[in-house]
């Protein structure tokens, strides 16, 4: 029975101290020293939220760049549902989605031959994945262009203004936040 007062008194205090002041000041310095982040990085087109530049979206249409396909469950970029495929490399589904995936995009980019950027063919871990390679923006570029009756420079260099570099550099390779880059695609109209 010594023990039950020392106990309950330790048991209040942790409770006060990991439960409620400890979320609260991680959430105000948060708040205060990166409220973009914080908030979700959202991305707005005038005022209304159009999604996060942390979290891919699918496009599918012509008009639109196409994000890094989504492994995830019951529909593209469900962030419940995060997780990669994993397929093993002599799995024949992995096989065959990797067929069906190159078939749609060289029917969706006629003009384009040779290589399929990687990115474009296979899911990440996550499954969500907001970014693109350069090489798979670029592989893209004239079915837009053509698409929304561009010029192709004009779009290049909305890729060019939309790729984002490592800081530093030697960490990592440039990417395109695909979001981001079709809501530049669409603020030209």
């Amino acid at each position: 029975m010594s023990y039950l007062r020392p106990s309950l008194v330790m048991l209040l205090l942790l409770t006060l101290i990991t439960g409620i002041a400890y979320p609260l000041l991680t959430t105000g310095l948060s708040q205060l020293l990166f409220s973009h982040t914080a908030n979700g990085s959202l991305l707005y087109r005038g005022d209304k939220a159009v999604g996060s530049a942390l979290i891919g979206q699918n496009f599918s249409k012509a008009g639109y760049f196409w994000g890094r396909p989504s492994a995830t469950a019951d529909s593209a970029y469900n962030a419940m549902a995060s997780g990669g495929s994993n397929l093993a490399t002599t799995n024949p589904v992995l096989d065959t989605t990797i067929t069906e995936r190159v078939k749609q995009l060289h029917q969706a980019n006629p003009a384009m031959h040779g290589a399929i950027p990687v990115d474009l063919l296979t899911a990440s871990g996550s499954g969500l994945d907001p970014q693109i390679s350069v090489a798979a923006a670029q592989y893209q570029l004239a079915r837009v262009a053509s698409a929304r009756q561009l010029p192709t420079e004009q779009v290049a260099k909305l890729i060019e203004q939309n790729t984002e570099h490592a800081t530093p550099n030697f960490i990592g390779e440039p990417v395109v936040n695909v979001l981001k880059l079709n809501l530049a695609l669409d603020a030209l109209q």
